[in-house]
């Protein structure tokens, strides 16, 4: 199927054929809820979403991989040595690495504004030495650069039924809702790693604090007081979604099936942390294969009949790359991207 999406996308040279392979590869191996949505995808947009997605792969794991011993210094300039590939990429073309190679490409194809991939490495740098929140809005302006500006990124590739500044908002903030529950099922993990995505004004408004769930955690001991957080947190969760629901209406109707699979899913998640007690400080909640399976069908089904009308000329006109203004930088109310492994 590679060589299909890379023919339809029009990519021909060996090398940069090769980069989107490389980042295809990555989402497949770490991205599964989000490589299976992408399957949805018409052949010829897929390859844009892959190199996406593995640039913010690579940023993740530099922060984030616990089996790594780098230090918070290397760690750093790890990320400094991407943006300037990054900035090599962009600005002169002069990209060897193949994921950069393939985003630069994917960047200059659909016209992505390149200040949501300086603002996506501006919140990673900030993970490296931040470790909570005091509020939502404090979370929010982290969540812009971290989710919100994925959102964006795809929105080009995605396609719209009208000015893309229209859907741009529901796109932020399905980043941020793909976000915050990845924080709500690996809130256990993140502790692992020094960092609290749960603001503290959430946890103090019911009586507990940090040290409280680093206490769970550590003991797996439950405490009603921190159920009682996260079911909040989850209520808070739910209506980022609602917010971003009816920009799915806007998008492309052939992007629409791909969109739609990735929201049941990912909100399922939430039915699944539910369903576990909340216990997300000790075991991850995991949506059941039957359901992501029967999910995936519906998608199917809703792709293939957008398509078929799409080529009996029935479908409505979309807005495809570069034909729109670029959208302004959102306003993320009361609160990224789903790069880590989706084991759901």
């Amino acid at each position: 199927m590679t060589v299909r999406e890379l023919d339809a996308a029009g990519i021909h040279e060996p090398a940069l054929r090769a980069a989107y392979t490389h980042c295809r590869g990555l989402n497949a191996r770490h991205g599964k809820t989000y490589f299976l949505a992408t399957r949805l995808l018409p052949v010829d947009r897929r390859p844009a979403v892959h190199a996406l997605y593995g640039f913010a792969r690579w940023a993740d794991d530099i922060v984030d991989d616990l089996d790594s011993s780098a230090t918070p210094g290397e760690r750093a300039h790890a990320l400094l040595a991407l943006e300037a590939q990054l900035e090599a990429g962009l600005r002169r073309d002069r990209a060897t690495e193949p994921v950069i190679r393939a985003l630069a490409d994917t960047a200059r194809r659909y016209g992505i504004d390149r200040r949501h991939f300086t603002d996506f490495l501006a919140s990673m740098r900030s993970d490296l030495t931040v470790g909570g929140y005091a509020s939502y809005e404090e979370l929010g302006r982290y969540m812009h650069g971290s989710a919100a500006v994925i959102g964006l990124q795809m929105l080009p590739v995605l396609g719209t039924v009208g000015p893309r500044e229209q859907a741009a908002p529901h796109a932020a903030a399905l980043g941020v809702a793909f976000q915050l529950t990845n924080f709500l099922r690996d809130v256990g993990e993140d502790l692992d790693r020094g960092r609290l995505y749960l603001p503290a004004e959430l946890l103090a408004a019911h009586g507990v604090d940090r040290e409280r769930f680093e206490w769970s955690r550590s003991t797996g001991a439950q405490d009603a007081r921190i159920t009682d957080v996260l079911r909040a947190a989850a209520a808070h969760n739910r209506a980022v979604y609602r917010d971003a629901l009816p920009g799915i209406a806007m998008l492309a109707p052939v992007s629409r099936p791909c969109i739609r699979t990735a929201f049941v899913l990912y909100s399922g998640i939430l039915d699944a942390i539910e369903a576990d007690g909340y216990a997300v400080l000790h075991r991850r909640a995991v949506v059941p294969r039957r359901r992501r399976a029967a999910v995936a069908l519906d998608g199917l089904v809703r792709a293939v009949a957008v398509r078929a009308a799409s080529r009996s000329g029935r479908g409505k006109p979309v807005a495809g790359p570069c034909d729109a203004a670029p959208s302004s930088r959102p306003r993320v109310a009361g609160a990224p991207a789903p790069v880590r492994e989706e084991a759901v």
